[in-house]
């Protein structure tokens, strides 16, 4: 059998493989030797032979196998290691924004639950204390497939403190989740984007309070930013290009995924974070999610980071929609 010598000479460069191609490459050896023995020896043919073909099923294997490492290892390259969360307070004043630092909440004590790394990057405060945005990072190969159908918009229903003669409000707050990959998949350009300085805002002692560390990074062509607070400016700007190539690979899946609507498997709803997903009802205390019509009765409980039955309910959905 022939084998495709730059396919090999990737094995050889690949620190996965080097140490199996090293095994190959001595079977090609050993066969050479064995075929040369067969055309001189030609009474111990037969022998050869036997040889020849046991050389020649071991390589297969081996070859085999380093296929596999170097698929899983780039499937692994290209699933997300962790995700960026948006949160953004929409319509309804400082009602919409305390209801984003609950949704935040809500997202970190899941994640606090679940065990994983997380952490806050960035938060712009209303005049009533909520999120007027926040952007935190959770780190785990887990989280985007267990939260990314967390995107879009949430909606809550509820008589706010401040009401004085107890009528319900409607308010809203955005979600984006955004997948962190190793490998990107979108080409970034480095030209296109800006970065600015500043201090950054809050308690964390004179460095945070009087060095430019936080950073702002924009993307001029599509006018995508993040800002990373922290007291390294150095890893302040490494988590800001990492933050925005999720926004521009989020952006990027958007796009194809309104292009193929019509013919798109394993989606709930539309993925977009425009899309009014989910109400919260305190009155009622029922959480409804309008993708997949269901609802639960715990409110309390789901804004404590108790969201693994709905996680559940939009997996089986999506399951389903694929035997369509």
């Amino acid at each position: 059998m022939e084998y495709d010598e730059t396919e090999l000479q990737n094995f050889r460069d690949n620190p996965k493989t080097q140490y199996i191609v090293e095994q190959f490459d001595e079977l090609t050896k050993k066969l050479e030797a064995s075929q040369k023995f067969a055309e001189d020896e030609p009474d111990m043919a037969e022998l050869a032979k036997e040889e020849i073909n046991s050389i020649q099923t071991q390589q297969k294997e081996i070859f085999e196998e380093m296929q596999k490492i170097l698929t899983v290892a780039k499937e692994e390259e290209e699933k997300p290691y962790g995700v960026v969360f948006e949160v953004r307070a929409g319509a309804g004043g400082d009602e919409a924004s305390l209801f984003a630092e609950e949704l935040a909440q809500m997202y970190m004590k899941y994640a606090e639950i679940q065990g994983w790394q997380r952490s806050m990057q960035h938060e712009s405060r209303s005049s009533s204390g909520g999120y007027k945005e926040a952007a935190f990072e959770i780190i785990s190969s887990k989280v985007y497939d267990d939260l990314r159908f967390e995107t879009g918009v949430h909606r809550v229903q509820r008589i706010p403190v401040t009401e004085k003669q107890g009528r319900i409000h409607t308010s809203t707050a955005s979600v984006a989740v955004l997948p962190m990959r190793k490998k990107p998949k979108v080409n970034i350009n480095p030209g296109d984007f800006e970065m600015e300085f500043s201090r950054s805002g809050g308690a964390g002692g004179q460095n945070v309070n009087k060095v430019e560390t936080a950073v702002r990074l924009v993307h001029t062509p599509t006018g995508l930013d993040v800002r990373v607070e922290g007291r390294s400016q150095l890893k302040n700007r490494e988590l800001a290009m990492t933050m925005l190539t999720a926004k521009l690979e989020a952006l990027h899946e958007e796009e194809e995924a309104r292009k193929h609507a019509s013919v798109r498997k394993n989606q709930i709803g539309t993925g977009d974070r425009s899309e009014k997903i989910r109400t919260y009802n305190f009155p009622q205390n029922r959480i409804t999610d309008h993708r997949i019509k269901v609802s639960w009765h715990n409110i309390e409980g789901v804004l404590s980071g108790q969201l693994d039955a709905i996680i559940e309910a939009l997996h089986k959905a999506s399951e389903e929609d694929e035997t369509v």
